[in-house]
C-alpha cells in the first residue's frame, strides 16, 4: 500500500490534515481508503426515530451518498473513541448520548473501517458542525435502503439491519463462577462477588463465541447473587462515561434459591426477546435455564477465559 496526504488545498477540513492519521491509503490496484490507521463510523440507533445518517457534500469521497458520521482514526486510537469522536465532530453527538451495542470491522488487511454500533440512551438532535455533511436526519430502519448509500455502508447494511434487531444478554451463576476459582473467596463471599461483578462491567464477548454476526458485542449483564453474597457492595460505574459499553452489570439478589432466582431471570429476559447466554457449570441448572429459552448455555470456566483475554 502507499499513504498519500490530501493534496494541497484539497477541501477535506476548513485547515487541512490535524493528526498524522489524516492520509490516504492506497491499495496497489488504486483503491483509496482515508485513514492511514484506519477509520470509524458511528452507527446511532433511536428506538423511537431510526438511525442518524449523514448526506455526505459532494466534493467529498463518493460525495452525494448517505453514509455514518465517522472518519480517520488516530494513531493508537480505539475504534469506538474515534467513532464517538468523529461524530461528535461532524454531527455534534453530546457526550453520554450513546452506549455501544457492537461492533461489525471490515478489515482489507491494508486499512480497516470499524463500524460502531450505539444506541441512543439521551435523544439528541443532531448538529452540522463540519463543512462535510450536506444535512443529518434520522431515517426510519424501513427507509434507509431507498437513500442513495455510500457504497461501504451499502454493502453491510443488509446484515447490520439484520443484527439490529438482536440484543444479547448475559446471565450469571454468581456463586458458581466466584467458586471456579479457589482464591479464599469462601473467606468473604459478598467480598468476591464485588469483584467479580467489577470484572464483568463493559464485559466484551465477540460475536463467534455467541454465534452472531458482527465483531465484539457488548452485552449487559445480570449477575445474579444468594446468601451472603447479597451483602456486595454495587459495581463500580461511573454512568457519565459517554464510552462505556452497554455491557454494564446489574444485580439481581435471589430471595430465596439461587438457582430459582436465575431460572426466573432468563426466563424475564426471554420474554422480552433477548438473546440470553446463560453461565453455570451446575448440570441440574444448565438443563433448567435451556427449558426456560437461553439460547446458550455457557460454564464458569468460558467466562473466566473471556475476562482473561482482556
Amino acid at each position: 500500500m502507499t499513504v498519500v496526504p490530501p493534496a494541497a488545498g484539497e477541501p477535506r477540513r476548513p485547515d487541512g490534515p490535524r493528526n498524522p492519521g489524516d492520509a490516504w491509503v492506497v491499495a496497489p490496484t488504486g483503491e483509496k481508503y482515508w485513514g492511514r490507521f484506519g477509520a470509524a463510523g458511528l452507527l446511532a440507533v433511536d428506538a423511537e426515530r431510526g438511525i442518524l445518517l449523514q448526506h455526505r457534500v459532494a466534493w467529498s469521497h463518493f460525495g452525494g451518498t448517505w453514509g455514518l458520521p465517522g472518519g480517520a482514526l488516530h494513531e493508537g486510537e480505539s475504534a469506538i473513541l474515534g467513532a464517538v469522536r468523529e461524530a461528535q465532530e461532524e454531527a455534534g453527538v453530546p457526550d453520554a448520548s450513546v452506549r455501544p451495542r457492537f461492533t461489525s470491522v471490515l478489515d482489507l488487511g491494508i486499512w480497516s473501517y470499524t463500524t460502531v454500533v450505539a444506541d441512543v440512551v439521551e435523544p439528541f438532535e443532531p448538529v452540522i458542525s463540519d463543512p462535510e455533511s450536506v444535512a443529518l436526519e434520522w431515517v426510519p430502519l424501513d427507509e434507509v435502503s431507498s437513500r442513495p448509500l455510500h457504497p461501504g455502508f451499502g454493502n453491510a447494511w443488509p446484515i447490520l439491519r439484520r443484527l439490529l434487531d438482536v440484543r444479547p444478554s448475559v446471565v450469571v451463576d454468581a456463586a458458581n463462577v466466584v467458586g471456579s476459582v479457589p482464591d479464599g473467596w469462601w473467606k468473604d463471599r459478598a467480598g468476591a462477588a464485588t469483584r467479580l461483578a467489577d470484572e464483568l462491567n463493559g464485559l466484551a464477548v465477540g460475536a463467534d463465541d455467541l454465534d452472531l454476526g458482527g465483531t465484539s458485542w457488548f452485552p449487559p449483564v445480570a449477575f445474579v447473587v444468594e446468601g451472603a453474597a447479597r451483602g456486595m457492595d454495587a459495581p463500580d460505574v461511573d454512568e457519565s462515561d459517554a464510552l462505556l459499553p452497554a455491557g454494564i452489570v446489574s444485580v439481581v439478589a435471589a430471595e430465596a434459591a439461587g438457582d430459582d432466582a436465575i431460572v426466573a431471570e432468563v426466563e424475564r429476559r426471554v420474554a422480552r426477546g433477548e438473546y440470553v447466554v446463560a453461565v453455570t457449570s451446575d448440570r441440574e441448572l444448565r438443563e433448567r435455564v435451556s427449558a426456560a429459552g437461553a439460547a446458550q448455555v455457557r460454564s464458569a470456566g468460558w467466562l473466566r477465559g473471556v475476562l482473561d483475554a482482556r
